[in-house]
């Protein structure tokens, strides 16, 4: 099997960590508390407490911190070994020596990984299914790990046809090598920055600062993650609302997103199939 490091180094895989890595130096109240109020919100509750949460692909980390200290107990596991450390760090940091927080190293496709963690009362993955090169197989396996009457919580890129084609085709070329890396960054941070500006101005806010609020992210490590975001697959809403009915789930909640981003969605498991 392919190891990691090997899928870097071939130009199939975005080193995600990395980026998350020099996304922690912006983390401050202010944002672990937007994540905290992003989690909330979309799940459609007042708090964690009690709750067994699966953080699958935590990348910086951020959202198992913000479930942990919502009350939850969590487990975190990433493909990645530098999120792997990310995630590690905020739990040395703000939580040392919990055993209320367990991180892992492993992948969503390895069913033999996964038949080891148990079930949970919320399984939450924001933004990384899409990523792990074998989409509907991802799908499939964090079923399994959703207790009965349990909560599954993703966001997939939305597929918009030729588009998304053409995206994948950016970022195949910018995961290739440094030449084609500079070229992308060269071409889309000005239209990224200017296309921000323009919107800040036409709606007198500043929209660097609103994106921040949104999700606790930062706006630029976000760019480096659109641009270099492969493997990167896509799907209609309307598919995955079947294929997760078809297995005994109902969907709660979902906000989705006319544009290449995230459709969220929020299931709530009937029964296990």
């Amino acid at each position: 099997m392919t190891t990691f490091e090997e899928e870097i180094k071939k130009g199939q895989r975005f080193a995600f960590g990395k980026n998350w890595k020099a996304n922690l130096a912006n983390l401050d109240e202010e944002r672990i508390k937007q994540a905290e109020k992003s989690i909330l919100t979309l799940l459609g509750l007042e708090n964690l407490k009690g709750k067994y949460f699966l953080d699958v692909g935590s990348g910086s980390g951020l959202f198992s911190l913000s479930a942990r200290r919502l009350g939850a107990m969590v487990s975190s596991f990433d493909y990645d070994p530098e999120s792997v450390a990310c995630t590690n760090y905020l739990r040395s940091k703000y939580f040392p020596d919990n055993s209320n927080w367990l991180i892992q190293q492993g992948s969503v496709l390895d069913e033999s990984f996964l038949s080891k963690l148990g079930n949970f009362d919320i399984v939450y993955s924001w933004g990384v299914l899409h990523h792990t090169g074998n989409m509907w197989k991802a799908f499939e396996n964090v079923a399994s790990l959703v207790k009965v009457n349990g909560i599954l919580c993703i966001a997939i890129y939305n597929d918009q046809g030729w588009k998304t084609k053409l995206w994948w085709k950016i970022k195949k070329s910018y995961c290739s090598g440094p030449l084609c890396k500079f070229m992308i960054c060269a071409i889309y941070f000005p239209y990224f920055f200017l296309r921000v500006v323009a919107a800040s101005i036409l709606k007198k806010e500043n929209n660097f600062s609103k994106y921040k609020r949104n999700r606790g992210m930062s706006i630029v490590h976000d760019w480096f993650d659109w641009l270099g975001g492969f493997p990167f697959e896509a799907a209609k809403i309307e598919d995955i609302f079947h294929f997760y009915q078809d297995r005994g789930f109902t969907l709660q909640n979902i906000v989705t997103n006319n544009g290449l981003g995230n459709n969220e969605f929020v299931f709530v498991k009937g029964h296990d199939y």
